[in-house]
């Protein structure tokens, strides 16, 4: 990608001011299983009235007091808290609108959430969502126009020469009303650093029916701090594109940028050195709207299994999220109770110490899974001994088995195993969406 939204933030950036049609859902939805709502915002109320003061602020005119000029990115537009550019449609939504004035000057609206202790806990989970229909405007009507759900590490608040290090994550950007959602973890130094900076680390998805454009999607990122190493997915209506982990940079690197509480930005901006400027064809007037914005948390306490040191019979049931160690996984819930391994991807790896095989060789691998993956979604589970490396001794193919709650079992030849070796399950897949659901798995003579 070219420009990213921050690229200038690391000069100097922001006090912020103090503030407080399609259908919207019913109701901000439930939380994940096994997961708490944090904070949320459903935008109800009256119609041309202002979002919540006690949830929101605003940032105002073309730079934080005292930072970078134009929002650090070359944006032109000037921030507003005027309610032609921000406030409730009344149906339970809320619109930011961009405008163009007689003259050619451009206002829209950028507003926070007063809070800034949005954080993943130790050893648990912290995940940001929205959904929104971004500006129903393509080609040169687009021209300019980058609509973001995004979010800052709280130390910048107070701060505003700190970034990236004190990292950002953004959840969804879009330039110039094109078919494809973005989402990038900056952090580090700037420019280079681990994170590519001004660039960022980041990773799209496209050709959306109905378009980003046309309709509402639902944006969301997950900061997992449940795994070793620790990761960052993002989401978009509930399918995985992209992923940053830990092992990706240096410790200190990533805890700066994620052990700590962040805040929420909703903006569209006008121009910048990533969409462009905008043209005398570009669409005034025509708003992203918001029906809700949500976090929630999964605590560390009783989430993850307790390491084990092994002694497991390779040919009774193990279930899958008795791992010793994971990465890139969830467990979920089973319909009619128990657990299973969940939200499996391309790169995803489960581990299980000390299986004895015993004397006599087992020749079978098999796996109770469940998939609801898109049409053309598939991959691979390959088991491998004693390290991730390790060249496959079975490998068996997963594809959509009818739902996520749909099991089968799937077997798979296994070249003669015998004694006791720590079993390593890595899954590959030629798509960056989740494929399988894993309840358990076993050997056979």
């Amino acid at each position: 990608m070219s420009f990213r939204r921050t690229s200038a933030l690391l000069a100097t950036a922001c006090v912020a001011v103090f503030l407080g049609s399609t259908p919207a859902t019913a109701a901000v939805p439930a939380p994940p299983s096994g997961f708490t709502t944090v904070w949320s915002d459903d935008f109800n109320g009256t119609a041309n009235t202002l979002p919540s003061s006690g949830n929101w602020l605003f940032d105002l005119g073309h730079s934080y007091p005292g930072g970078a000029g134009n929002w650090g990115t070359g944006e032109i537009e000037e921030m507003t808290n005027r309610t032609q550019n921000v406030s409730l449609d009344g149906n339970g939504n809320l619109r930011i609108t961009p405008l163009r004035d007689s003259s050619g000057n451009w206002t829209s609206a950028r507003i926070e959430t007063q809070r800034t202790d949005f954080a993943a806990p130790a050893g648990g989970v912290v995940r940001f969502e929205s959904r929104i229909q971004l500006p129903n405007v393509t080609g040169a009507a687009a021209q300019g126009i980058w609509p973001a759900f995004w979010s800052l590490g709280d130390a910048f608040r107070g701060n505003y020469t700190n970034w990236p290090g004190v990292g950002e994550i953004d959840v969804m950007e879009n330039v110039n009303g094109v078919n494809t959602g973005y989402g990038t973890l900056h952090c580090g130094v700037a420019p280079g650093g681990p994170c590519n900076e001004y660039n960022g680390l980041g990773g799209s998805r496209s050709g959306f029916s109905p378009t980003l454009q046309g309709g509402f999607h639902t944006y969301a990122v997950e900061l997992d701090r449940s795994t070793s190493p620790e990761q960052l997915r993002w989401y978009i209506d509930g399918q995985q594109f992209h992923s940053v982990s830990a092992s990706q940079m240096d410790a200190t690197t990533w805890n700066n940028a994620t052990h700590h509480g962040f805040f929420l930005i909703l903006n569209v901006a006008i121009g910048g050195g990533w969409p462009g400027n905008p043209t005398a064809s570009t669409a005034s007037g025509v708003p992203m709207t918001v029906d809700y914005v949500t976090v929630s948390s999964r605590s560390g306490g009783g989430t993850t299994p307790p390491p084990t040191g092994g002694n497991r019979d390779a040919y009774a049931t193990i279930e899958a999220e008795s791992y010793t160690s994971q990465v890139g996984t969830q467990i979920a819930d089973v319909d009619g109770g128990g657990k299973k391994l969940g939200y499996i991807a391309n790169g995803d790896r489960a581990v299980y110490n000390g299986v004895n095989f015993g004397s006599s060789a087992a020749h079978t691998f098999a796996a109770k899974v469940a998939s609801g993956a898109a049409a053309g979604v598939s991959g691979l589970i390959e088991v491998r001994l004693d390290s991730a490396t390790a060249s496959p001794v079975s490998t068996i193919a997963v594809a959509n088995t009818g739902g996520w709650q749909s099991y089968r079992e799937v077997p798979g030849s296994l070249s003669g195993v015998t004694g006791t070796h720590d079993v390593y399950l890595t899954f590959s897949s030629g798509q960056p969406s989740d494929f399988v659901d894993l309840d358990s798995f076993t050997f056979r003579h």
